[in-house]
C-alpha cells in the first residue's frame, strides 16, 4: 500500500494554525500560501479539523475552508463540528473532497448511514481515538465509510507502555498488531509523534495508509524529503512516476526531448523549451518544471528567479515519443518578456468564429465588465447596470422562464436563442456580484 502524506490546518476562532491539538501554532501566512505550499512540498492532500464553537464561528469556518479548497491543488479532507446531514452537506459544497465524522460522538455514528447513502460512502471517513470505538462500530464503519483516522498521541502511548512494563519498540510492536486487525478499512494515523525512526515504523505498518499531524505539518517541512527517506526504507509511498522510462524517449542529436508546454486550465499554450533526462527526472520529483538550457548549457528550473513557478499537472508524450506535452498551473508570466505566452506575436490569420466555450464565455464576460467600469451611451449593458441589482434579477427570472416556454417547442432554434439570452443576463448578474467564470468554473469541477 503506497503512503500518503496529509498534514493537517486546525480552525478555531476564525484563524488557521498548524500542528497537532495539543500544540497549535498560529500560522504566518496568507490562506493561498498555505493551502498551495503544502502542495507544493509534496502533500497528497489537505486535512482540516474545524474547532470552532458556536454556529457564527462554525459558519466563518466554513468560509476558511472554502476558500483553502479554492487555493489547493491537492484534495482537502475535513472534520470536526459536524452535527447533522446540512454539516457533511456544507462541506462537500465548500469543495471538499472527504468528510470525517467523529465516531467518539453517538450522534455522528447514527448519522454515518444517511450521510453515506445521501453522499456515498467513498466521500466519508471516520474518526476515532481508541481503536475501541471503531471496535465498537464496525459494522456501520465498514458499511458506510471508506477509511479511518486513528488519533494517536504518543505521549498516551508512551504512558502507556510504561504502565505496562513495554520498552518503546514493544509498544510499537504492540500499535502495528492492533492496526492488523482491522479488518477492511485503510488507516490514516494522525499523531503528535516526532520521532522520525518512531514514524517510519509506525507508517510501514500493514493497513496505513497515510500520515497526518504535527511532524508534516509544520510550515516549511520539505515532504518529499520524508518520502523519499520512507522509500529507501522500503516503504512505498504516493508520487509522481513516469510510465515510460526515459531510455524509450526518442531524443535528438544533442540528446533532449522538445516540451510543448500548456495551461492546465485554459489549454493556452504557453511555452516550448527542451529536458534532458536529469531535468525530466528532476521535474518528476520536484513538481515544478525543471527544463535543460541549450544556451547557458544547463539545467534550470523555471521561475527560480522570477517567481514565475510552473507546476506540473501532467506529462504526455507523443506517438513518436519524441515530443513532451507539459500541462501546468503557470504563475505569472510564462513568457521573459512578462506576456503570458511566449506566442503573443500573429504573423497571419483569418477571421473565424471563436467558439470554444470557455473563451466565448469569458470574452463576453471581459466585455460586460468593461461596459461596467467604463459606461458606454445607449448601451443595454449599462442600463441594467444602472437601474441595480432588482432589475438585473428580474430579467434573469424573465429568461429563465422564456427558456421553459421554448422548451416545450419543437425547433430546437428558439431554445437556443433563449439559453443564449439567459447566459447573458446570468454574466450581467456575475459581474454585478463580483462572481468569475473561474468561481463557477472551480465550483462544478469541485462537485
Amino acid at each position: 500500500m503506497k503512503k500518503s502524506m496529509i498534514p493537517c490546518i486546525y480552525l478555531y476562532q476564525g484563524k488557521a494554525a498548524a500542528g497537532f491539538d495539543k500544540d497549535i501554532l498560529p500560522v504566518d501566512v496568507s490562506l493561498e500560501t498555505l493551502a498551495k505550499g503544502f502542495g507544493d512540498a509534496g502533500a497528497d492532500m489537505l486535512l482540516v479539523f474545524d474547532l470552532s464553537s458556536g454556529d457564527e464561528e462554525h459558519e466563518q469556518a466554513i468560509g476558511i475552508i472554502r476558500e483553502i479548497c479554492t487555493h489547493a491543488e491537492i484534495p482537502v479532507a475535513a472534520a470536526g463540528n459536524i452535527r447533522r446531514l446540512e454539516d457533511v452537506k456544507k462541506l462537500l459544497y465548500a469543495g471538499c473532497q472527504k468528510v470525517i465524522l467523529n465516531f467518539s460522538k453517538e450522534g455522528n455514528v447514527s448519522l454515518l448511514p444517511e450521510v453515506s447513502r445521501r453522499f456515498g460512502k467513498d466521500r466519508l471517513g471516520i474518526c476515532v481515538s481508541r481503536l475501541s470505538e471503531y471496535f465498537e462500530n464496525q459494522k456501520a464503519a465498514d458499511s458506510f465509510s471508506s477509511f479511518l483516522v486513528l488519533l494517536d498521541v504518543s505521549g498516551k502511548r508512551s504512558a502507556e507502555a510504561e504502565k505496562n512494563g513495554l520498552s518503546r519498540e514493544a509498544s510499537a510492536e504492540k500499535f502495528k498488531e492492533e492496526i492488523q486487525k482491522i479488518s477492511r478499512l485503510p488507516v490514516l494515523l494522525h499523531t503528535d509523534e516526532e520521532d522520525e525512526k518512531e514514524l517510519i515504523s509506525m507508517v510501514g505498518s500493514d493497513g496505513i495508509f497515510g500520515l497526518s499531524g504535527g511532524f508534516i505539518s509544520h510550515q516549511g517541512m520539505d515532504i518529499r524529503a520524508f518520502k523519499d527517506i520512507l522509500q529507501k526504507s522500503g516503504i512505498p509511498v504516493e508520487d509522481f512516476t513516469s510510465s515510460i522510462p526515459w531510455s524509450e524517449f526518442k531524443l535528438n542529436s544533442d540528446g533532449l526531448i522538445p516540451v510543448v508546454v500548456q495551461d492546465y486550465k485554459t489549454d493556452q499554450v504557453l511555452m516550448v523549451a527542451y529536458m534532458n533526462e536529469e531535468a525530466f527526472y528532476a521535474t518528476l520529483k520536484t513538481g515544478r518544471m525543471t527544463y535543460y538550457s541549450r544556451s547557458r548549457q544547463e539545467q534550470w528550473v523555471k521561475g527560480l528567479t522570477s517567481g514565475h513557478f510552473q507546476y506540473v499537472k501532467s506529462l504526455m508524450i507523443d506517438c513518436d515519443k519524441d515530443t513532451l506535452l507539459a500541462r501546468v498551473d503557470q504563475i505569472g508570466a510564462a513568457c521573459h518578456t512578462g506576456n503570458r505566452s511566449c506566442f503573443y506575436t500573429t504573423l497571419a490569420e483569418k477571421e473565424y468564429d471563436d467558439t470554444n466555450p470557455l473563451r466565448v464565455f469569458e470574452n463576453e464576460y471581459q466585455t460586460i465588465l468593461d461596459r461596467k467600469e467604463h459606461p458606454k451611451e445607449g448601451s443595454y449593458t449599462n442600463y441594467l447596470f444602472d437601474k441595480g441589482i432588482d432589475k438585473i434579477l428580474k430579467k434573469v427570472g424573465e429568461e429563465c422562464t422564456e427558456i421553459v416556454i421554448a422548451a416545450k417547442n419543437p425547433d430546437k432554434e428558439e431554445i437556443k436563442y433563449e439559453i443564449a439570452d439567459f447566459l447573458y443576463h446570468m454574466m450581467v448578474l456575475m459581474a454585478e456580484k463580483g462572481v468569475t467564470w473561474d468561481d463557477v468554473t472551480s465550483e462544478i469541477a469541485r462537485r
